[in-house]
């Protein structure tokens, strides 16, 4: 059985920190290598070619027998993430066509403890929920946040802590620490995100409480997101902590203005592995998580692309995620 994670709680928009910390060794857009600095000042150089040399783990028969008849004799574990380029957690290598990033590593590992090979294929986000629907996918590994909402649909083996991030022009002088602080701004966010439901909930809220409401903007990808946020188009982009540290470091041109958990106000939120509810595959998923984080090499995963900050100290099956809006 799972172990149950140790969950901060509370979480506020500014009491959640990540130790990414980013100095670029030449753009990660173009090429080469990226360094990565934790808080503890080691670094880390992030491999952005497409030969990743990635960790791997041994098979674990007594977890690959759990795994559904259908997708063992198959030998393939058919995963899907997002399209979309946001690093470190999934985005291209230099060659524009190897998806790389820690989600990918996390699929590998789950693969390895399975006995199976994972095919990854990236589709766009709303696209992730229609192949596990149909079936077409078997799990889907890509920052996904665990929702009560999409619990209704899927089951989930939690990995990795989810905080998100607000974004901002450098020396934009912004701060974000509630919904007070988005009143009247224009916010970008991608349509289909626990980030959108947050971002409209705070725009409800400061309606009643007699602020301007917030002007969400969607744009096709992160990169049209963060040209906008340069030109002047909009004031923030709300987006995954780790992808707004990861541009800020990179560019030098944004910066991050805020923190918040996924979960909301008083819940850590959680990213998970993500398949068809009551599908059978859940407990291999969250069985094989707990072995890669007890055998050290989750954690070198982690270390790899400079999340050891949002590191759990094992999978959850459906725990408690984001509440579902009232009304």
């Amino acid at each position: 059985m799972p172990t149950l994670i140790a969950r901060r709680t509370a979480a506020t928009a500014t009491g959640i920190a990540t130790a990414l910390v980013l100095t670029a060794c030449g753009n990660p857009t173009d090429g080469g290598t990226t360094e990565v600095a934790a808080t503890t000042g080691a670094r880390t150089k992030i491999d952005l070619s497409p030969d990743q040399h990635r960790i791997t783990t041994g098979k674990v028969d007594s977890i690959a027998a759990r795994v559904p008849e259908r997708i063992r004799k198959s030998g393939t574990l058919k995963t899907v993430a997002s399209a979309g380029s946001a690093a470190p957690l999934t985005f291209y290598a230099t060659d524009n066509k190897t998806v790389i990033g820690v989600e990918t590593d996390i699929a590998h590992l789950i693969g390895d403890v399975l006995g199976l090979k994972v095919r990854i294929t990236p589709v766009s986000w709303e696209n992730i929920f229609v192949g596990l629907d149909s079936g077409k996918y078997d799990v889907g590994v890509s920052n996904i946040t665990v929702t009560e909402e999409r619990k209704e649909k899927y089951d989930f083996a939690t990995y990795r802590e989810d905080n998100l991030g607000f974004a901002a022009k450098k020396g934009s002088g912004l701060k974000v620490t509630g919904p007070e602080d988005v009143a009247g701004r224009t916010v970008a966010v991608s349509s289909g995100t626990n980030q959108e439901k947050l971002l409209i909930e705070w725009s409800k809220e400061n309606e009643k409480a007699g602020r301007e409401p917030v002007d969400i903007k969607y744009y096709q990808n992160d990169s049209d997101s963060y040209l906008a946020l340069r030109s002047g188009r909009i004031d923030l982009y709300l987006g995954p902590n780790p992808t707004a540290a990861y541009h800020a470091a990179g560019t030098g041109q944004t910066e991050v203005v805020g923190t918040y958990s996924g979960a909301g106000a008083t819940l850590q939120g959680l990213i998970a592995a993500t398949t068809k509810k009551d599908n059978g595959l859940v407990g291999a998923l969250a069985a094989a998580l707990d072995t890669v984080i007890g055998n050290g090499t989750y954690a070198k995963v982690l270390d790899r692309w400079g999340l050891a900050d949002e590191a759990v100290t094992g999978s959850e099956i459906n725990p408690p995620g984001l509440p579902k809006t009232d009304g």
